[in-house]
């Protein structure tokens, strides 16, 4: 059975293809023909009352699906207007089949002549899975045009541009309403460019049968908030306050208090037990003021942070931190402490420059820190999110969270997790410093490196996709510890 959380690379589901198609003896056409059937029955279920259906086709078999949609769309007394690249005929045996089957049933296509005809839906069938390059002249003036028009866009396996291995998109992308993914879930589709431009994305498994699985193994995670209640068990009884935790949060340099002040209330909001604030003078009123909870301590200098190491269970350091000789003297402490760090902000900058491995660490950068980590740019990190978080967590020996639209979580000998949480609100500063804490306070309450981390940014996502409820501009990183403390409590009585 199809593991729900699992996502795949297009090799797998190449390979699953060829595998059914061998075992059904027929060249693949009961697999299309399955595909064509279900792409009209999502397009039935989301718009039952489109009456005039636009499907714009590829050459290759996504080509194919796309003239099986528009023959149940004829069957069932729909307009279909059929539009294809300029100087294109079917490219594949399936395909060919596919137009053949249709223009036997009265569809003809129309070349694409720069305009699109006015429709209820637009499906996209161009190029489907496994595009690595930018479209051509051609392809890109349908996919602008498809873009410009006001229609829902349905997208067929893949929109159209998309890489759906790396989430990139390398030139002209279709921005589809919905995408039906065949067979598998693709990775790419749920971070980055693939994740702006999918839509709304759902799953037809198709008649694949169980021997043709065998060896096909998945190329990363996804997880959502069914997670949560294996992650985070309702706490014991006898517990108290040393059972949960001690997160020691580091930081908060010369005018940048409220990062860490941030850090430790959402520490203290995940359920760690203790939060305390190494942090510089000026900034112990506000704290003792704003978060009496946590305590509040001068550094003024290294020896003042020993004794404070000492004590900690987990070591969140990073949040408004700075570059100068104080944070650099701090960093250098709480490195070398032996101690769990989850490692933030400019503490990632300050790493950058001297670049080790830090086997007990969970560092969390966003793509520019990610990018001095790799000595690369912002650009070539997106490009190839889970390529750069890997690399990451390589080069490190860490578990790393790839900060962006559809989080990435990666460690050294396991599967990628892609987060399915957050939301384009949470593009404001200081969210990344709650992050901080959310996961420090998993570690500290006793999860492995790679649950807290990806735990904790999945409680975070969510807690984000609450709290935009009412409405996304405008949303403050403080706004999430309302619901992240009821997202930390997952059992009947808070579901």
């Amino acid at each position: 059975m199809l593991d729900p959380s699992a996502l795949f690379d297009s090799a797998a589901a190449r390979s699953l293809d060829a595998r059914a198609s061998a075992l059904a003896g027929d060249g693949g056409w009961s697999l299309m023909a399955a595909a064509g059937k279900a792409a009209w029955q999502c397009l039935l279920q989301h718009w039952p009352d489109a009456r005039h259906i636009a499907v714009v086709v590829g050459a290759g078999n996504n080509g194919g699906d796309g003239c099986v949609l528009a023959l149940h769309a004829l069957q069932a007394g729909r307009q279909v207007s059929m539009l294809t690249l300029p100087g294109t005929s079917p490219s594949t045996a399936l395909s060919a089949r596919a137009a053949a089957e249709l223009a036997r049933a009265g569809g003809c296509s129309t070349p694409f002549d720069g305009h699109l005809p006015s429709a209820d839906v637009i499906v996209d069938a161009l190029f489907g899975l496994g595009l690595r390059q930018a479209p051509r002249a051609s392809a890109q003036a349908v996919i602008e045009a498809i873009n410009a028009q006001a229609a829902p866009v349905f997208a067929l396996d893949v929109p159209s541009g998309i890489d759906a291995d790396r989430g990139s998109a390398p030139g002209a992308v279709v921005r589809a309403t919905l995408t039906l993914q065949f067979i598998v879930a693709h990775r790419g589709l749920h971070t980055g460019e693939g994740l702006e431009h999918a839509g709304q994305c759902e799953l037809a498994t198709l008649p694949v049968p169980a021997d043709a699985w065998g060896g096909v193994h998945a190329a990363a995670d996804y997880w959502q908030r069914d997670r949560l209640p294996g992650l985070l068990p309702p706490r014991r009884r006898n517990a108290h306050k040393g059972t949960s935790g001690h997160v020691l949060c580091v930081g908060g340099n010369h005018g940048s208090g409220g990062a860490l002040l941030m850090t430790a209330h959402a520490a203290l909001r995940a359920g760690a037990g203790l939060a305390s604030l190494a942090t510089r003078a000026e900034h112990i009123g506000a704290a003792l003021a704003r978060l009496p909870e946590a305590m509040s301590h001068v550094v003024d200098c290294t020896a003042d942070l020993q004794a404070l190491l000492q004590r900690a269970s987990v070591v969140a350091i990073g949040p408004g931190l700075g570059q100068d000789d104080w944070a650099q003297a701090l960093w250098r402490d709480a490195r070398d402490s032996g101690k769990p760090l989850v490692v933030d902000a400019d503490a990632l900058n300050l790493l950058a420059r001297d670049p080790q491995a830090l086997p007990q660490a969970i560092l969390t950068p966003h793509p520019g820190e990610a990018a001095r980590l790799l000595e690369t740019t912002p650009a070539a990190v997106q490009a190839d999110r889970f390529a750069a978080a890997t690399a990451l967590a390589e080069r490190f020996h860490a578990v790393v969270v790839l900060k962006g639209a559809g989080s990435l979580v990666a460690a050294p000998g396991r599967r990628t997790t892609v987060i399915g949480a957050g939301n384009p609100g949470m593009a404001v500063g200081g969210m990344g410093d709650l992050l901080t804490g959310i996961i420090a306070a998993l570690r500290a309450q006793g999860l492995a490196p790679f649950e807290a981390a990806a735990g904790g940014a999945l409680l975070h996502g969510l807690a984000g996709d609450v709290a935009a409820a009412d409405g996304q501009r405008g949303l403050l990183p403080t706004d999430l510890l309302a619901p992240l403390r009821r997202l930390c409590n997952p059992d009947p009585v808070h579901a």
